[in-house]
C-alpha cells in the first residue's frame, strides 16, 4: 500500500515517538521548519513533541496519543520524528494498525524508529521511508543530495536510482554548523551478483529488537538494507549481523545494503569484507557496502516495502527502487 505522494502546500505533522524533540537545538528547529517551508510544506507540531522525562521521552500513552492522531487528522498528509533514540519498541503493542491502514500517509524517520517503520508494515502492508528525521533538515548547510531524495521519494512516483553522494561527513553538525569536513564518496562492492525483491531494513540493532514478535516482517525474498550507529564495532556488528542470520528465512534473502559507518565505530573496509566472507549464509547473493543511508550526511530515503534491483557486475553498480 503506497500513500499519496506529497504536494505543494501539504500539511507536515513532527512527533517524537522516540526522544523528545526538547533536546533540539531552537535554531535547528527553526532551520528545518524553514527548510520544510521552501520545500512547499506546512509544519505543525504534535500535543507532546517537547514533553519529556529524566530519560528525554516521555509517556508511552502521549507518544502513541501523538502518532494516532498524526494519521487520524485529515489534514496531515506526511509525518516526521523528531528524532531517533531508544525506546520506540515500546509503542508497538498499543499502536492502532487499523486506524493507521485505514489513513495510509507518509511517514519518515530512521534510526531507533526502524521498529514502527517495520511494525506498520507488518501489520498494515503501507509503505513507509527510511529517511531524514525533522531534525536531518536543522542543517545549516543543508545537503542538496539528501533534499532531493526525500522529494524523488515521497513526491512522485518515478523509479529512484540510489546513486552515492559526491562526499560524505561524519562531523557532529547539530554540534556545530560551521566546521564540517567532507570526504570522497564511493559505495563498495562486496560480492557481485544481480538481485530483484522487496526493500525490508533499518537499523541493525533496532530491527534485531524484533526477532521472535509479531512485528517483523518476513525477509522471505528481500534485499535487506542494514546500517548501525556509532555505538557498534566491528565484533558488535558481526555478532548482531549473525543474529539475524540465524532466522529461517534469512537464507532466503536475495541482495544485502550496508549504510556507511560511521568513524568512531572503527569498521574498515577489510574488517567489513572479512566479516561478511565468514558468513556462508551470504554466498551467491550482491552485497554492496557504504551506502548513503543511516547515520552519516547525506542520507537517500528508502521506501520499505518497495520492489528494488541490484545490478553489481565487473566494478559497475546500479540500485533502483520501483515506487
Amino acid at each position: 500500500m503506497i500513500p499519496c505522494r506529497l504536494q505543494p502546500g501539504d500539511e507536515i505533522r513532527i512527533i517524537s515517538p522516540s526522544t523528545s524533540m526538547a533536546v533540539v537545538k531552537g535554531k535547528q528547529i527553526d532551520i528545518a521548519v524553514k527548510t520544510l517551508e521552501s520545500l512547499g510544506f506546512n509544519v505543525t507540531f504534535g500535543q507532546y513533541v517537547d514533553e519529556h522525562d529524566e530519560f528525554f521521552s516521555t509517556s508511552i500513552e502521549h507518544r502513541v496519543s501523538d502518532i494516532h492522531e498524526a494519521f487520524r487528522d485529515s489534514n496531515v498528509k506526511g509525518i516526521l520524528t523528531a528524532i531517533g533514540g531508544y525506546n520506540s519498541n515500546q509503542l508497538l503493542k498499543y499502536l492502532d494498525y487499523t486506524l493507521i491502514k485505514s489513513n495510509p500517509k507518509v511517514f519518515c524517520g530512521f534510526s531507533d524508529i526502524t521498529a514502527l517503520h517495520l511494525a506498520i508494515y507488518q501489520k498494515t502492508g503501507l509503505t513507509t521511508y527510511y529517511g531524514p528525521h525533522f531534525s536531518t533538515f536543522g542543517m545549516k548547510k543543508q545537503s542538496d543530495y539528501t533534499i532531493q531524495s526525500f522529494l524523488e521519494a515521497v513526491t512522485n512516483d518515478a523509479p529512484i536510482e540510489i546513486e552515492p553522494s559526491d562526499v560524505w561527513s561524519d562531523d557532529k553538525w547539530y554540534l556545530d554548523q560551521e566546521d564540517r569536513n567532507y570526504f570522497p564518496n564511493n559505495y563498495t562492492i562486496l560480492q557481485d551478483g544481480e538481485a530483484e525483491g522487496k526493500l525490508i531494513g533499518g537499523n541493525l540493532c533496532t530491527l534485531n529488537l524484533l526477532q521472535g514478535t509479531e512485528f517483523l516482517p518476513s525477509l522471505e525474498g528481500c534485499i535487506l538494507f542494514i546500517e548501525d550507529d556509532e555505538e557498534t564495532h566491528p565484533l558488535s556488528f558481526d555478532r548482531d549481523l549473525q543474529s539475524l542470520l540465524h532466522l529461517s528465512d534469512m537464507n532466503q534473502i536475495r541482495g544485502l545494503l550496508i549504510g556507511r559507518f560511521q568513524n568512531q565505530t572503527n569498521m574498515t573496509d577489510s574488517a567489513l569484507r572479512k566479516i561478511i566472507e565468514s558468513k556462508e549464509e551470504l554466498k551467491g547473493i550482491p552485497i554492496i557496502a557504504n551506502v548513503n543511508f543511516g547515520h552519516t550526511d547525506p542520507i537517500a530515503t528508502i521506501p520499505i516495502g518497495a520492489q528494488a534491483t541490484i545490478s553489481a557486475k565487473n566494478g559497475k553498480l546500479e540500485l533502483l527502487v520501483e515506487q
